[in-house]
């Protein structure tokens, strides 16, 4: 099989690097470039990784952030077997295997 191709999103770190903490630090250099976004979409933007992106928006990152598409995009390829695990529920760690719950018989001396 062939490797799936998939890319880290370093935003975040690339901010960090040139001395920006806060996702509100992108909103006046952007809007300076005429991208106008609010501030939960520059939030969303920084912190998580975009399946899609304008690239109008993309070019006005690499110019306020004086980097390259390298730096910002990280292509890689993940290998073929390497699959992403499902987390389990709390408790669902021991398997029951075959055993199943059984109905609750009330013996009693009151039966008509």
């Amino acid at each position: 099989m062939a490797a799936k191709l998939d890319y880290r999103w370093n935003l975040r770190r690339v901010m960090a690097d040139r001395g920006m903490f806060q996702t509100t630090d992108l909103i006046g250099p952007l809007a300076q470039r005429g991208i106008a976004l609010s501030s939960s979409q520059v939030y969303r933007l920084v912190t998580e990784r975009p399946e899609r992106l304008s690239l109008k928006v993309l070019m006005a990152l690499l110019d306020v952030l004086d980097c390259t598409m390298d730096e910002l995009i990280e292509p890689f390829a993940q290998a073929s077997g390497a699959s992403t695990r499902k987390k389990k529920a709390v408790g669902a760690e021991a398997g029951v295997g075959d055993q199943r719950p059984r109905r609750a018989r009330i013996h009693g001396a009151g039966r008509p």
